[in-house]
């Protein structure tokens, strides 16, 4: 409410100081009291008119213009605000991450030659175990093929043995000598109880 009663004591001075000025103006023309005053009168309606569209425009109709605006703008602004702080955290953050990228990969690095060492030891283990195991197997196959081996060496030599007596035998044996082993053979029987 003061706001519009110091609005219309703004507007009535300077129209005051019009009429006064525009009441001067009209002495020294020369023209008739009575013309002066409605033309004054007239001007002062047309300006009150004036001046009442433009303090309505001003008070009524483009403060809310100007609140949106400015509610508007206020918004932007605050979302800018925290876009730039979102953007800066995440600024900050890549650049830790960055910082410490270089030392991430050093002990990736560093576990990498771990596990590579392990790996090769538990590889070359794994290799010890098999060749051991491949050369007791080479041994129990060298020594089960030396027993056979020596089964079938001396079946051979039992043959050989038995076909050379055989044939020793069969040269020296004549038929004086079959009859005398029979006649032996026989009588080795008959003492015998039965």
């Amino acid at each position: 409410m003061k706001q519009r009663i110091v609005a219309l004591l703004a507007l009535a001075v300077p129209v005051m100081l019009l009429c006064t000025a525009v009441a001067a103006s009209a002495a020294e023309q020369g023209e008739s009291h009575a013309e002066q005053i409605v033309g004054i009168i007239f001007k002062w309606i047309h300006f009150v008119i004036v001046a009442g569209l433009v303090y309505w425009v001003f008070a009524k109709v483009l403060p809310p213009i100007f609140r949106r605006n400015a509610d508007s703008i206020s918004s932007a602004i605050t979302k800018a605000a925290a876009a730039k702080a979102e953007a800066e955290r995440q600024l900050k953050e890549a650049e830790r991450r960055l910082a410490g990228l270089e030392q991430e990969m050093e002990h990736f690095r560093g576990e990498a030659r771990a596990q590579a060492a392990v790996e090769f030891e538990r590889l070359r283990a794994m290799a010890r175990n098999d060749v051991e195991k491949i050369r007791l197997a080479a041994k129990a196959e060298i020594e089960a093929t030396e027993r056979a081996a020596r089964v079938e060496l001396k079946a051979l030599a039992a043959k050989l043995a038995v076909d050379r007596a055989e044939s020793l035998v069969a040269k020296e044996m004549t038929p004086a000598v079959q009859e005398a082993m029979i006649n032996r053979f026989v009588e080795s029987l008959e003492g015998r109880p039965n």
